[in-house]
C-alpha cells in the first residue's frame, strides 16, 4: 500500500473530520432517513432520496479517511533538518517572471492550500524543488509558459 505523507497537523485535521462523520454526521443522516420514511411513499419522497445520497457520501468519505489514516506516514517537520528541499520544508523562492520572493511549505496532498502557500508534495513545483539546494534554479513548464525560480532559503520550522 502506498504511504500518505502528512504533517501532525494534517493528520489531526483528517482524524477530526473522521470523528465528526462517524459520531455526528452519520447518526444525523440515519435519523433523517428514519424521519423521511415515516412520511410515507418513498418513490416520491425527496427528503428520503436526499438523505440516502448524503448517507452514501458520508460512508464513502469515512472509508477514504480510514484508508488514508491507516497508511499515514506522519512526519514531524520540527525534527527535520538539512540543506536540501524535502517534505515539510519551508522554501523561499525568487520567482523570476514575477520579480518577487514567495515562501511555500511543502505538505501532504490533503493539507495543500495555495492561498496559504501550503504546496502539495505532488504539485509540479514541489516535485521540481525536492532535492534542490539554496541557489539552485528550477525551471517549470506551466500553461502560461516556462517559469524560473531560484531557491533563496530552506527551513524546517
Amino acid at each position: 500500500m502506498e504511504k500518505v505523507y502528512m504533517t501532525p497537523e494534517g493528520f489531526k485535521v483528517l482524524e477530526d473530520e473522521l470523528k465528526n462523520l462517524k459520531f455526528v454526521e452519520r447518526p444525523a443522516v440515519v435519523n433523517a432517513i428514519s424521519e423521511a420514511r415515516a412520511l410515507g411513499d418513498l418513490s416520491e419522497n425527496a427528503e428520503y432520496h436526499y438523505a440516502k445520497d448524503k448517507q452514501g457520501f458520508i460512508e464513502g468519505r469515512i472509508r477514504e479517511l480510514e484508508s488514508k489514516l491507516s497508511r499515514a506516514e506522519v512526519i514531524d517537520v520540527k525534527k527535520l533538518s538539512g540543506t536540501s528541499v524535502k517534505f515539510g520544508a519551508t522554501v523561499t523562492v525568487f520567482d523570476e517572471s514575477a520579480d518577487e520572493e514567495i515562501t511555500y511549505k511543502i505538505v501532504g496532498v490533503d493539507e495543500a492550500d495555495v492561498k496559504r502557500r501550503l504546496l502539495s508534495i505532488e504539485a509540479p513545483l514541489a516535485k521540481a524543488l525536492v532535492g534542490k539546494n539554496v541557489s539552485d534554479e528550477v525551471k517549470l513548464k506551466t500553461p502560461s509558459g516556462e517559469k524560473e525560480y531560484e531557491i533563496v532559503k530552506i527551513e524546517y520550522i
